[in-house]
């Protein structure tokens, strides 16, 4: 992924990361380098991703929308999965 592009962080996902204890850092190297599980092309007002990605040893998920006209990543929201809810890799949901 290029450098050109800048990330904006929604109050929503400001206020999970202070919850789980994820910087700016951890979650801009998820978008960067993570493994895209999930691909919401719907979205709106732009299509989203589910990145797969770790910070701290802990597993991590991060969701960000791609606005291609300003070359901006929204974080939406990041979190840890819960074995309860993802198959042990993480990548797959749990009927």
């Amino acid at each position: 992924m290029e450098n050109d592009v800048t990330f904006t962080f929604r109050v929503h996902a400001v206020l999970r990361m202070a919850e789980r204890c994820l910087n700016r850092k951890d979650i801009e190297s998820a978008i960067r380098a993570g493994e895209v599980i999930e691909r919401y092309d719907g979205d709106l007002p732009f299509p989203s991703r589910l990145f797969l990605s770790t910070a701290n040893a802990r597993p991590l998920h991060v969701v960000a929308a791609w606005n291609e006209v300003s070359r901006e990543w929204i974080v939406i929201t990041a979190y840890e999965p819960s074995i309860e809810r993802w198959y042990p890799d993480y990548k797959r949901r749990r009927p």
